[in-house]
């Protein structure tokens, strides 16, 4: 028989093995005691999402008050007016040379460049009248604050009346005011009576269009999966939410109008801080049950509907013709209330 070694012994001092360093994560226990499941420490949670923060409503906001330098404006002012010389020169050589040429091709050139042109100046031609309609309710909205006496207020509200003929919408209201007021010799009265008798009723009517735009703000976020078609959503329904606002208290739909009270609500909305998640009233609303029981997508959902309302609110508070003296402003979480109601099941809820 062959001699085999001895086997080695497998025990060993526990004190003299070398400690090692547990992984990260690892439970550890202590051998000088009993082991204990309830002595052990807790799993760690997954990780948490960040909460909804809006970002489609800000990034709107941002891309709308964003200010050009004036190099800038330089820049792209002189390029169109270079532009636009040289094709007015094009066009002119064009139809110079098919006159002739062919002088019928070019008496049918002529007539369409003649009809561009025309409408053109059409549009240019609105686009000042809108203009001059915001203008004229910033001037209503002056004569309003310094409408102290009653012959300022007389004044106002026969402006007023003015401002609004021809409105079929309106003519109720037209003919109270016209009706009752020689019977009020108390300024603050009259005023009230033209606010309650022609603003109420489109107040109701711009708060209606901004329920509107909150609703599909927020239901495009939650449903529709791609990237920023959130913001383009917000930034196209915020807009037309303000055009047909304006629409509602008098002002002209053009294009640079529509564009230019954006920028004032917005940057008026940017400069108090009101674009954004941090007080209660978003966080009541889209924080209290409505994140914690869905997606985080339906939660920024919730969240652009709800500041959609603010800045629709804003709108209102400017384009409205008479400040908010005798009839009650919309309230935000009343709006978000009603047009958020339905769509996520009950918003806040």
């Amino acid at each position: 028989m062959t001699d085999r070694p001895p086997p080695r012994s497998i025990l060993f001092d526990i004190d003299d093995a070398a400690p090692r360093t547990p992984r990260p994560g690892a439970v550890t226990l202590d051998a000088s005691g009993p082991i204990d499941p309830a002595s052990a420490p807790p799993v760690p949670d997954d990780e948490v999402p960040p909460a909804a923060s809006g970002r489609a409503m800000q990034t709107m906001a941002l891309l709308a008050t964003r200010r050009r330098s004036r190099l800038g404006r330089w820049f792209w002012g002189l390029l169109g007016a270079v532009l636009t010389f040289a094709i007015s020169v094009a066009a002119w050589s064009f139809v110079t040379g098919l006159l002739a040429a062919n002088p019928v091709l070019g008496w049918v050139a002529t007539a369409l460049i003649a009809a561009f042109v025309a409408v053109s100046l059409a549009i240019a031609l609105r686009e000042l009248v809108a203009l001059s309609r915001l203008a004229r309710i910033d001037d209503l909205r002056t004569a309003a604050l310094s409408a102290t006496d009653l012959t300022s207020a007389r004044r106002f509200a026969d402006s007023l009346v003015a401002f609004y003929a021809g409105r079929p919408d309106t003519r109720w209201g037209r003919q109270e005011v016209a009706a009752r007021k020689d019977d009020v010799f108390d300024a603050d009265a009259l005023m009230a009576l033209a606010e309650r008798s022609l603003l109420a009723p489109l107040d109701a009517a711009a708060t209606r269009e901004v329920e509107a735009a909150a609703r599909q703000v927020a239901l495009v976020t939650a449903v529709v999966p791609l990237a920023l078609a959130d913001v383009v959503a917000a930034l196209t329904s915020n807009l037309r939410m303000i055009r047909r606002i304006a629409l509602i208290y008098g002002g002209r739909g053009g294009t640079l109008g529509s564009w230019r009270l954006a920028r004032t609500v917005l940057t008026h909305l940017a400069a108090t801080g009101a674009v954004a998640v941090g007080d209660d009233l978003i966080q009541s609303v889209a924080g209290g049950g409505v994140l914690s029981k869905l997606s985080r997508r339906f939660g920024e959902g919730v969240v652009n509907g709800a500041l959609t309302a603010r800045v629709g609110v804003a709108a209102i508070e400017v384009c409205r013709p008479l400040p908010f003296t005798h009839e009650r402003p919309p309230r935000v979480t009343d709006v978000i209330g009603r047009a958020l109601t339905g769509l996520f099941g009950r918003s806040g809820a």
